[in-house]
């Protein structure tokens, strides 16, 4: 094959690739976070699974939902689906321990085995990078509200729901939704 050929299809894949990724924004799951327990971890792991990111807290009316999440994992996490779990203190102080208070609440009170991660800033100037990328993607954009909203990311991973406090882990309208993302 000559080196014009060569050139001529490269530069065909190129441009197929740009007009494939063109418009696409870019995923939140970029970037590295660290865990409860004080490892690092990096996020684009989490690429090819669908991930539900919830900020949390132990002090809260919806801190109840720590069993629905923690069932809604067990149930799907064979099936390629993650939560991850991100304490904030950004409202109304209702998350005030340390990591280490933290992960002992989750795991003896919830018996919470999806990844956990240190506290970190959901709302505001000093919002985490993660935070910043989700609020800003999602649909509708905007912040966070309260403690417990979650963001359900695809398998390609772009944004595919946010859900607000309100809704329950075993809310029908989330269930269906990390479904069908799993099914993609």
């Amino acid at each position: 094959m000559s080196l014009a050929r060569i050139c001529l299809a490269v530069a065909i894949c190129a441009l197929a690739m740009f007009a494939a990724t063109r418009g696409q924004a870019a995923s939140p799951l970029a970037g590295e976070v660290k865990r409860i327990d004080g490892s690092k971890a990096d996020l684009a792991d989490y690429h090819g699974k669908v991930v539900l990111v919830v900020n949390v807290a132990s002090r809260c009316g919806y801190t109840g939902q720590y069993a629905g999440l923690q069932s809604l994992y067990e149930k799907y996490k064979d099936k390629g689906f993650v939560i991850l779990g991100f304490p904030a203190n950004d409202f109304g102080a209702q998350e005030p321990g340390s990591d280490a208070d933290i992960r002992e609440f989750c795991s003896t009170k919830y018996g919470v085995t999806f990844p956990m991660f240190s506290k970190i800033t959901v709302k505001g100037s000093g919002k985490s990078p993660l935070y910043a990328s989700l609020t800003e993607a999602a649909d509708p954009k905007g912040e966070v509200s309260w403690n417990f909203e979650k963001f359900l990311i695809g398998k390609d991973g772009t944004i595919v729901g946010r859900f607000k406090s309100g809704v329950a882990p075993d809310d029908a309208k989330l269930v269906q939704a990390v479904e069908a993302a799993l099914g993609k």
